[in-house]
């Protein structure tokens, strides 16, 4: 899944068990799992070479997507060439 982090996200995510997102559309923390039971678990934090992303390595606690699904990527873009 894709979210988004703050300073303060990051720093929940580091010093506890699960992960934390900041809801841009809800301007709030927002806990994973909190409401559906289907925390992320950290693993490690990574960031990226120029400090601008991070990859988050999580042992997910049930389906990640808010639809149900294992992932929110499910659907898969048809290449323009055919292939």
């Amino acid at each position: 899944m894709l979210g988004y982090m703050n300073e303060e996200a990051l720093n929940k995510t580091l010093s506890g068990e699960d992960v934390w997102f900041y809801s841009r559309s809800r301007e709030e923390m927002w806990h994973k799992g909190a409401t559906s039971g289907n925390y992320l678990k950290v693993q490690s934090v990574w960031k990226n070479c120029e400090d601008n992303s991070l990859l988050v390595k999580a042992r997910p606690m049930g389906p990640t997507c808010h639809t149900g699904n294992q992932t929110c990527f499910f659907t898969e873009f048809p290449r323009q060439d055919g292939s």
